[in-house]
């Protein structure tokens, strides 16, 4: 495994002559299992200025779970770009929405176009959102086992308690990929805040935040893709599971920070505690549906997570279903912590039902989940 992130600065591509004028576009997409994503290469003449510059394009969708050979054409159209990373400006990232032939229609596992909609509604209340996005490095042994990065193989480390905000070679386990990742995302443009070693060993932990609106969704994603990338360069496997493995170990989460102009503004604690708890304990299990697949493998009770099947909360405590920090009740305003997401979600429906469930009286919640549904449906 490659250790150093001065290894890292080619990723194995012939250096791009400057007098090369092509623009290298990356168009990324949420494929047909809804966790993961794909990406292909579009080389223009032109400087993309300005997300018109970005043509629509297709794929074969029967190659990514997502149409039948038969009608197999699906459409990319481009929603945001920003800097590659990787190849370097004036390169460029392009996060793309999925559509059916008629353009109109969304492909499987296209939330966003239902997430703006929602946030759009809602915008004059500005909600923000800050994502704490836990995942797993695993080592790959062979073609199909893999087991978690610094574990003994097929065994276990020491217990959990030495590994959180570790350092030292016998605590902390993929810090190099961890800080590339961090300095690729900032190179991006991404409003990344931070990374840190989690509990579990070769578990970390990044946050994406503050973002307002549909811009938490992409940004996440965006960062999700380029977790992935450097993964490739360094030989791990990024894992997103809430339990992938069962015993006295962490699952992985994505707690999801929120606030609006109301929890911001003065009175703002007890609007939360008297109004926005009581809607996002009324919608408990409703929401759950959306909160990411085999999550009550995670919400146990233990291992710092809440009950699946009760919600509670409480101020500064990491038991609840939701967390209200202490600094939001000294300061009598602030946000709240939602911490039952688990780290597979796709962001833009938990962002979306949070607003929905908050600032739209759930207006939106049973067309969310019909939506994920659907999109669960074989083809």
């Amino acid at each position: 495994m490659t250790e150093t992130v001065e290894h890292l600065r080619d990723f194995n591509y012939f250096k791009l002559n400057t007098d090369v004028k092509s623009i290298l576009a990356e168009y990324i997409w949420i494929d047909g299992t809804g966790e993961r994503m794909r990406s292909k290469t579009k080389v223009y003449k032109d400087p993309i200025t300005k997300l018109s510059d970005l043509e629509w394009w297709t794929y074969d969708g029967s190659s990514t779970e997502q149409a039948n050979t038969k009608w197999s054409e699906i459409y990319l159209k481009p929603v945001v770009y920003v800097k590659d990373p990787f190849r370097g400006s004036p390169h460029v990232l392009v996060l793309c929405e999925t559509y059916l032939p008629d353009k109109k229609t969304p492909a499987r596992y296209n939330f966003r176009f239902i997430a703006n909609e929602i946030m759009e509604k809602a915008k004059d209340f500005k909600p923000w959102f800050g994502i704490e996005q836990e995942y797993f490095l695993l080592k790959r042994t062979g073609t199909t086992h893999i087991w978690p990065l610094g574990w003994p193989t097929g065994g276990f480390p020491y217990p959990q308690g030495r590994y959180y905000c570790s350092i030292g070679e016998r605590n902390n386990f993929g810090r190099a990929l961890a800080e590339a990742h961090l300095r690729a995302c900032l190179n991006a443009g991404l409003k990344i805040a931070g990374i840190n070693a989690e509990v579990a060993p070769s578990q970390w932990e990044f946050q994406i935040g503050i973002a307002e609106g549909i811009e938490i969704g992409d940004h996440l994603w965006l960062a999700r893709y380029i977790l992935e990338r450097l993964g490739e360069e360094f030989g791990i496997d990024i894992n997103y599971d809430p339990k992938p493995i069962l015993g006295d170990w962490n699952g992985s989460g994505a707690h999801t920070n929120y606030s609006d102009v109301k929890t911001r503004g003065p009175g703002g604690y007890q609007y939360i505690v008297n109004e926005l708890i009581p809607l996002l304990q009324n919608t408990h299990q409703e929401v759950l549906k959306l909160y990411g697949a085999n999550n009550e493998q995670r919400l146990t009770g233990n291992h710092e997570t809440s009950s699946y099947t009760t919600f509670s909360w409480g101020d500064g405590s990491r038991g609840g279903s939701i967390r209200v920090p202490v600094i939001t009740k000294e300061l009598g305003a602030g946000y709240l912590e939602d911490r039952r997401p688990a780290a597979n979600i796709d962001p833009y429906l938990v962002s979306a039902v949070i607003v929905d469930v908050a600032l739209l009286n759930s207006t939106y919640v049973n067309q969310l989940k019909q939506l994920l549904v659907d999109s669960a449906k074989q083809l």
